[in-house]
């Protein structure tokens, strides 16, 4: 496996996800009930797995460990992005690194947050279910031995 082939391919789908598939998303109906499992929510997410799932294959995961650790390696690169982008944010906007030190602690809420366990979820579970897919099948191999 290729970790920097891997750091890049990931960097490119968390910016697909994160604008493209969110413009596209903005495109569905608002629900006006509001809650958890809305149209939109549920549309970003079925995507981003799809997308996830297209650049495992693009990345080309051979087995279940390699589609894994694309996966994890996505969730990870996710979380350092949107921790830069957080602190990168109120440092251009406050000019502060006081600022920047006062905003750190509410970082690990956001982590504990569900929301991240879908993140983990359509970065993780597509990329090894396509590793699964991909890999050699033992029944295959057996029969074309005989």
């Amino acid at each position: 496996m290729k970790l920097d082939r891997a750091i890049l391919v990931v960097f490119l789908g968390n910016y697909l996800i994160n604008t493209v598939l969110a413009a596209v998303v903005a495109l569905v109906p608002a629900s006006t009930s509001g809650g958890i499992l809305t149209a939109q929510y549920v549309t970003f997410v079925i995507l981003s797995a799809v997308l996830v799932g297209a650049l495992t294959w693009w990345y080309g995961a051979r087995d279940l460990k390699s589609g894994a650790i694309f996966g994890a390696t996505g969730f990870v690169v996710a979380i350092a992005t949107a921790f830069v982008t957080g602190v990168s944010g109120v440092l251009s906007q406050t000019g502060s690194l006081s600022a920047v030190i006062g905003v750190l602690p509410n970082f690990w809420p956001f982590l504990a947050n569900w929301s991240t366990l879908v993140l983990a979820g359509y970065w993780i579970i597509p990329a090894a279910a396509y590793g699964w897919y991909a890999q050699p099948k033992a029944a295959a191999s057996m029969s074309g031995g005989m």
